[in-house]
Formats: structure tokens, C-alpha cells, sequence
């Protein structure tokens, strides 16, 4: 008997090695093998603390841990106007100042407070048709993307107002809650607005588990997809393809609330220039090219090839929290709930990377970021009106739920949805309309008891 043992505790060692390096086929695991305790398989941490969504891979190699760190270095640098030693290229027109101004603690951005200009929440903008790669139609004088702030001299493209209108529903069972509705207001636009001007506010989202959600095969995703919704379920999600610049063609989007980004190259590119006027290889015009703000500093990239691939590897070696309390009585009933109220069918549990012999800590690997990274309409509560590339006005990317339950510990605040205007993740739940209209209805029917049950699961993700 002792002699069996050893054999099935070698034989369960041995499995979960080869799971890791990735040395056999996908299906030659079965799946029941893993626990959704380990939200990132192999890549799960066990922090419950600040830092839960800013710990690298457990396992990357010396080398790997070497890029990790210098693009940990780099994502917390704040940048200054130039001339300047240490730096320099700052704006002309920009959002923030780093990168962890607006990911704080690599977590979720929030609106600000009443009487605070915006900080970690940006506002997209586009004028009715499309460029010349299917995506938003830029905004003449303002671009894609409003910046609201400017180094000494320069004019930023306007400030932006946020007011907001509450309404009280009822569950039922007679309890309340209420939404706040937002309004946004561009106030001393620089110039005048173009006719037909359309924004979209977008909260800073959380960065860890990327990698793992870059590493899901494409055809996993798009197998997960029903835009005709033939199963008549109600359910049509749809993935978005977008404009890789670095492959010259379209690909699909993975990330972003609208999924109308890539890769998490062009996505840290991106926010680099837009929400700081930081140029690169992958963008190498500033962002205010074209307007009166334009300072002309084209002729070398402000931030180096190496460094803009170091960050992006930081980010894609984030680790993922572990799941707290996934056997408690209450987080079972909530789980239960969860799939009755049909919620996991966008925010689907359960993925696989695909087999990346390069590169193993991500390769084959069981992930729970309950998301199907597909884009599913919303409903008109939601909707900012605002197409990009193959999603619509109302359609929204499926949020990962992984790590939610941290945000409260790492990002000091419960705002919840695109722009934050969701205070509690009942409220989230509450916004859900469009193609998850049928799931809010049946919470609204819950028990307070188990309403309470279903937040309790959502908080062990």
C-alpha cells in the first residue's frame, strides 16, 4: 500500500511538472486535474495584501526576473518635461505622469472625486465614420483620446465635468439600491468641438494576469463566440478585431474595455504616447501632431525599444491572487447562483493557455479569469455610443473577474464597471443590461440571504 502511495504521489508530481513546461499535448491533462483555487495555474500568488496584483511570475527564470524588475522600474517612472537628465518628453499634452498614476498598485482605476479633475480615468474620443483601418474616426483637434493636462505653456484640449444623476430601485423583496447615472461635460476646450463629437470614459484598468489571457489561443475565444445567438439563449458575443501596428493587419482584440487592443506591446505603447505624449517604435508621433500644441520633438523615440518591451513583459509576468474561501459554505451558494443566473455564460470560469515551448511559465496552463474576452452588448444603460473597430455603441469586452475581491486591499476603493460609476459590486451586477438583461432580473428576485451569497463568491475571486 505504501509502496502505491509514493507511486501516486510521484505520478501527481510528475503531471504537474509536465503541466508547467508544457512537454505534452493540451488534452492529455484532464482539466480535473487543477484547482480553481490557483486562478493563474502555475502563476498564482498567495497575497492577500497591497500587493496581490504586483508580484511576478512565482517561477520565471533569473533571467526573466532581470527584464521583469527593469520593467517594474520603468512602469513606476514619472516623467518630466525636457530638457531634462532623467526622463524627459513629458506631454506636450498628456493624462498622467506614469503608469502606476493611473494603475495603482498594477489595480483598477476610479473617477475622481467631486471638484477633482480626472486622473486615473481618460476619455476616448472620435467623430462619426472611421479611419483608414476600420477603427474610431479621430476627433479633428483633439484626436483619439482627450488630454486634459499640459506642461508650462501649452494648452490642454479641455478639463472634463462629471455630474451625476441618482435613481432608487427596488429588489423583490422590498430592499433598495440606487445608480448614479454620469454625465460628462467638456468644459474650455481649447478650440471649438467638432459637430458630432463622441466620448467614451474609461477607468484604468487592473494589469496582472495578462499574459495568461494573451497565451489563450485565438480559436478558443472565437469558439466561445454566438453573434447570431443560435442557441437561442439570448447570448451573442462577438469578438473585436482590431489594427495590430506591429503585424500591419488586422488581429484580435484582447484588451481594453472594448477589446479593440492586440497586444499588450501596442496597449502599453499606446497608453505610453496618448496618456503621456511618449513616443516609440510602435507610435512615433506625438499625440498632439497636428495641432497647435505640437512641439515638433519627433526625431527620437522618448522611450527606447528595450524598455517599451521590458514594461510589456512586466506586465505579461503579473501574477494572478489565489482564491480566498473557495469552500465556504456561503461562496458555494453564491457559486451556484453565479451559474444560475447565467453569468458565467459571458463570464466564462475556466480557460487554457495555449503550448509555448519559448516560453513554459505560460505555456498549457488552467486559468480562471472568468471573462470570454469576447464583446457583448450591454444594453443603453451602459452604452457610450462610441463604435470601435468591430464592437458598437453598447457593446463592452467581458471584464475578468479574477482578483476582484482584492480591489477594496489594493486600490482603496469598490468602483466597479468602465468608468466607474458602479459603487458596490451589486450596483455592477444592477447596470447589466442588453444581452445579460435576464441575469439582473433574476438577482433581483434573490433573497437577501442569497444576494448576499453571490457577493461573497464574487469577493473569493
Amino acid at each position: 500500500m505504501r509502496t502505491n502511495k509514493i507511486i501516486i504521489q510521484l505520478t501527481v508530481a510528475v503531471g504537474a511538472i509536465i503541466s508547467v513546461y508544457s512537454c505534452v499535448e493540451p488534452d492529455a491533462l484532464s482539466d480535473s486535474n487543477y484547482s480553481e483555487w490557483l486562478s493563474g495555474g502555475s502563476q498564482t500568488i498567495f497575497e492577500k495584501g497591497a500587493g496581490a496584483f504586483s508580484t511576478a511570475f512565482p517561477n520565471l527564470t533569473a533571467a526573466r526576473e532581470s527584464v521583469h524588475s527593469i520593467g517594474d522600474g520603468a512602469f513606476g517612472q514619472t516623467f518630466v518635461s525636457a530638457p531634462a537628465p532623467i526622463n524627459p518628453g513629458l506631454g506636450p499634452i498628456f493624462n498622467n505622469v506614469s503608469c502606476t498614476s493611473c494603475h495603482i498598485n498594477d489595480g483598477r482605476g476610479k473617477p475622481p472625486l467631486d471638484g477633482e479633475q480626472i486622473s486615473s480615468l481618460l476619455i476616448r474620443v472620435s467623430i462619426p465614420g472611421t479611419d483608414a483601418h476600420g477603427g474610431p474616426n479621430p476627433a479633428p483637434g483633439f484626436g483619439g483620446q482627450l488630454q486634459q493636462r499640459a506642461i508650462f505653456g501649452v494648452s490642454p484640449e479641455a478639463l472634463v465635468k462629471i455630474t451625476y444623476t441618482e435613481q432608487q430601485y427596488s429588489f423583490a423583496d422590498g430592499a433598495t439600491y440606487s445608480l448614479q447615472t454620469p454625465t460628462y461635460t467638456l468644459e474650455n476646450p481649447y478650440i471649438p468641438l467638432p459637430a458630432g463629437l463622441m466620448l467614451s470614459p474609461r477607468v484604468a484598468p487592473p494589469v496582472f494576469g495578462l499574459g495568461l489571457l494573451e497565451a489563450v489561443d485565438e480559436a478558443d475565444i472565437v469558439a466561445l463566440a454566438d453573434e447570431n445567438d443560435t442557441n437561442d439563449d439570448g447570448i451573442s458575443g462577438k469578438p473585436n478585431y482590431a489594427w495590430n501596428i506591429v503585424e500591419g493587419k488586422k488581429t484580435l482584440g484582447r484588451f481594453g474595455w472594448k477589446a479593440a487592443n492586440p497586444s499588450i506591446l501596442q496597449q502599453s505603447a499606446g497608453a505610453y504616447n496618448e496618456d503621456m505624449g511618449i513616443t516609440s517604435f510602435v507610435f512615433p508621433k506625438e499625440s498632439s501632431a497636428g495641432q497647435i500644441q505640437y512641439d515638433g520633438r519627433d526625431d527620437e523615440y522618448e522611450v527606447s525599444d528595450s524598455l517599451l518591451y521590458a514594461v510589456a513583459f512586466y506586465i505579461r509576468t503579473l501574477a494572478v491572487p489565489a482564491r480566498r474561501d473557495a469552500d465556504n459554505t456561503t461562496v458555494l451558494r453564491g457559486k451556484q447562483l453565479f451559474t444560475q443566473a447565467k453569468c458565467a455564460a459571458c463570464h466564462v470560469p475556466r480557460m487554457r493557455t495555449k503550448v509555448n515551448v519559448a516560453f513554459p511559465e505560460i505555456s498549457n496552463q488552467v486559468i480562471f479569469p472568468y471573462t470570454d474576452m469576447l464583446v457583448h452588448d450591454m444594453g443603453t444603460g451602459l452604452a457610450d455610443n462610441r463604435p470601435d473597430y468591430d464592437a458598437n455603441g453598447q457593446e463592452w469586452r467581458t471584464a475578468p473577474l479574477w482578483g476582484i475581491g482584492l480591489t477594496k486591499v489594493v486600490n482603496g476603493h469598490q468602483n466597479f464597471l468602465h468608468d466607474g460609476r458602479a459603487r458596490t459590486l451589486m450596483e455592477a451586477i444592477m447596470w447589466h443590461g442588453g444581452e445579460a438583461e435576464q441575469s439582473k432580473e433574476y438577482v433581483g428576485t434573490l433573497s437577501g440571504s442569497d444576494r448576499d451569497a453571490l457577493i461573497k463568491f464574487l469577493e473569493s475571486l
